[in-house]
C-alpha cells in the first residue's frame, strides 16, 4: 500500500510538472519573437537574386519549348475543322442536288430547306461569309433541271506551314 501511494505520488508530481511546462511552452516562442523584432535572420531573408533567376531561366526554356508545339496543335486542329466543314458542306450540296433534282443557288438555299442549321464559321478566316462557292453549268443527273454551286473552298489565301496546298484550294 505504501508503494503504491509512493507511485501515485511521483505519478502526481509528474502530471503537475508536464501541466506547468504546458502552462509556460506557449509564452516561451513570444518572449523569442520579442527579442528579435527588427533584425532579420539569414533564414528569414527570401529568395537571392540568383535563385530567382534560375527559376526565370527555366520558365523561360519551358516557355521556348511549349510556344511552338501549342500553335502547331492550333493549327492542325483548324484544318481538321476545316476538312470537316468543306466535307459536311459538300455532302449537303450533293444531297440539295439530288433530292431537288436541281443545285443550290446559295448557300442560304440549304440552310432554308433544312440540309444545313447554319453555315458553319471557316476556321482560317473566322467567318460564315467568306465561303467561296464554285458554280457550274453541267448537270450530274440525268433528271437535274437547274446548275448551281457544285463545290465549296475556304475562303483564306493562306499556305500550310508544311507546304502543300492553299486553304482555298481544298
Amino acid at each position: 500500500m505504501i508503494g503504491s501511494n509512493a507511485a501515485s505520488f511521483a505519478q502526481g508530481a509528474f502530471n503537475s510538472a508536464n501541466t506547468r511546462e504546458a502552462r509556460l511552452t506557449p509564452l516561451a516562442p513570444l518572449a523569442v519573437k520579442r527579442s528579435t523584432v527588427g533584425r532579420m535572420n539569414k533564414h528569414d531573408a527570401g529568395f537571392t537574386l540568383v535563385e530567382l533567376m534560375i527559376v526565370m531561366a527555366i520558365i523561360g526554356v519551358l516557355a521556348v519549348i511549349a510556344v511552338p508545339s501549342y500553335i502547331s496543335a492550333i493549327r492542325h486542329a483548324k484544318e481538321a475543322v476545316l476538312k470537316e466543314d468543306l466535307h459536311i458542306l459538300r455532302d449537303a450540296i450533293d444531297s440539295y442536288t439530288m433530292d431537288k433534282q436541281k443545285a443550290p443557288q446559295s448557300l442560304d438555299d440549304l440552310i432554308q430547306d433544312g440540309y444545313l442549321k447554319s453555315i458553319p464559321e471557316d476556321p482560317m478566316t473566322h467567318s460564315k461569309d467568306t465561303w467561296v462557292t464554285k458554280t457550274s453549268d453541267a448537270m450530274y443527273s440525268l433528271d437535274q433541271t437547274d446548275p448551281g454551286i457544285d463545290d465549296v473552298n475556304s475562303g483564306s489565301d493562306e499556305t500550310p506551314p508544311d507546304g502543300g496546298q492553299p486553304y482555298n484550294t481544298w
